[in-house]
């Protein structure tokens, strides 16, 4: 039996982070098929990430692969997304990649963002070694959802993805 539109979508691999699939990382939020085709929703990690384009093509490409002819990827805003969505899987697969996953994202409410002066103090545990303290070497890394660390004990830097 052929793989459904939703097995195929959910195969398709972060560009920025390929160790993990669009699935693993919960941007995918919906995939529906019927008699005119496959619509596929999908929520950037952020409105202005730079993969998007990407991400469209290859989720199209991918489905066209597997026999699905008409694919429309459509991009919903709201809610927005969270880094609470990457899956379990998902966060193994950052720590099996020597990066460190979020921890659980700062509570949304209705209404204005409350604003907070200076850095939230948060332990950031090393991937390599486990030591439970890290020191931020910079605040962006290769994306700008993730942050450039460094463990104190086994001096190895390492990415962190930024809780959203």
């Amino acid at each position: 039996m052929s793989p459904s539109a939703a097995e195929v979508a959910a195969t398709v691999t972060d560009p920025e982070m390929p160790m993990l699939t669009l699935a693993d990382l919960g941007v995918i939020r919906d995939v529906r098929q019927d008699d005119g085709g496959v619509v596929v929703t999908v929520t950037p990690t952020y409105s202005g990430c730079p993969a998007m384009d990407e991400i469209r093509a290859d989720i199209r490409r991918a489905l066209a692969g597997a026999g699905f002819d008409a694919v429309e990827v459509r991009t919903e805003l709201s809610p927005a997304w969270t880094s609470d969505w990457i899956t379990p899987e998902g966060r193994a697969k950052l720590s099996a990649a020597g990066i460190s996953p979020p921890g659980p994202a700062a509570r949304r409410h209705d209404g204005p963002v409350p604003l907070v002066l200076g850095a939230p103090r948060r332990s950031i545990a090393c991937p390599q070694c486990g030591h439970p303290e890290s020191e931020q070497i910079a605040a962006f890394s290769a994306t700008a959802c993730r942050e450039l660390r460094r463990c104190p004990v086994c001096r190895e830097p390492f990415e962190h993805v930024k809780e959203i």
